[in-house]
């Protein structure tokens, strides 16, 4: 026996792994699509205890919908979720979010945005979602978001409307800041789709404390700690732009381009990505992002090619103060199950 063979086999037998191995599976292109109305967006992806697997919670637009006026089609859907039983490589679709929302929040056809969901130190799951109470032709109507809460993350009672800035606030993301403190960034869209940010004690009032990243405008805020340092990415229409701060509050925006501005090569990945969510993961990090991929030159001028979505993900990478991605290499994810023992990022 060749001594290349014997070590393969002694590996095998110690039940060692390779680099490779440890990295995990390659995810594929497009990461998931949805199989009802194929209008997945702004993913949010969160380890489910109950059981021991990763869900991925994400808006879904009525794409398959040609035949209603206007904007109709974005409307008028509960959450999806899709489930990974291989630490997030591959995802299926396993059903709606039952979010129970009082009748003061519409009676039909209320519509489900862009949640934010974590789960607190003591156990609770948390859902911050985009309510619209309605289906509409236009973007000229309320929407509010509402706390809820859940002991499993399939069921969603204890809605709470948040007082904000305005009568249409989208987008919320929630970070612990310190043992007493929360802090909500959300996009005002009353002030021309910028970002504000307010803090709470408790996670049900809420004191708003006006512009959080000064002039610029976008939507879908993710904002995380990696590396000692705060970052916030923000959909900005042209890519994802990138700030950092050292306070959660003096944000610096990143130069040199927006990540995920230059479309990729990959199947549904030939455009722009927009409105992320980002896993911190030991010492990685994963951006998952969505994208329309017909809407480019060349591709199919059909409204069901122009409305449908997919979902993607890449590794986001820290170099000498700044974060990158590289949407062309493909991308092993393994993420880590909580509990396990992380690596200091």
């Amino acid at each position: 026996m060749t001594r290349f063979l014997l070590l393969i086999r002694c590996a095998l037998f110690l039940g060692t792994t390779s680099p490779a191995a440890e990295a995990g599976l390659p995810a594929p292109k497009p990461l998931f699509r949805d199989p009802i109305h194929d209008g997945a967006a702004d993913p949010v992806v969160i380890w489910n205890p109950s059981v021991k697997r990763w869900w991925m919670f994400y808006t879904n637009r009525r794409a398959t919908v040609t035949n209603e006026p206007g904007v109709a089609w974005v409307h008028g859907t509960k959450l999806g979720i899709a489930e990974s039983t291989n630490n997030g490589a591959n995802w299926n679709y396993i059903g709606t979010a039952d979010i129970e929302l009082p009748t003061s929040l519409g009676s039909t056809n209320v519509t489900h945005w862009a949640p934010e969901i974590f789960t607190a130190p003591d156990g609770t799951h948390h859902m911050f979602l985009t309510v619209v109470p309605g289906i509409f032709r236009d973007w000229n109507h309320p929407r509010s978001i509402v706390h809820l809460t859940s002991d499993d993350l399939r069921r969603w009672k204890n809605a709470k409307p948040i007082s904000l800035a305005s009568d249409r606030v989208i987008d919320a993301c929630v970070i612990q800041l310190t043992n007493t403190l929360w802090r909500m960034w959300y996009n005002n869209e009353r002030d021309k789709k910028s970002i504000y940010y307010a803090d709470s004690r408790d996670l049900l009032n809420w004191e708003d404390k006006g512009k959080a990243a000064g002039q610029h405008r976008g939507e879908g805020p993710k904002v995380f700690r990696w590396h000692n340092t705060y970052w916030m990415i923000i959909d900005a229409w042209q890519g994802l732009a990138v700030y950092r701060a050292d306070d959660a509050t003096g944000w610096v925006r990143q130069p040199g381009g927006n990540l995920l501005q230059q479309p990729g090569t990959g199947a549904d990945d030939q455009v722009m990505g927009g409105h992320p969510d980002v896993v911190v993961n030991g010492d990685r990090a994963f951006l998952f992002y969505f994208t329309h991929p017909s809407r480019r030159d060349g591709a199919p001028r059909t409204a069901y090619e122009q409305q449908r979505s997919s979902l993607l993900v890449t590794e986001l990478f820290y170099n000498d103060g700044k974060l990158s991605c590289d949407r062309e290499k493909t991308t092993l994810v393994n993420l880590i199950p909580p509990g396990n023992p992380p690596r200091t990022p």
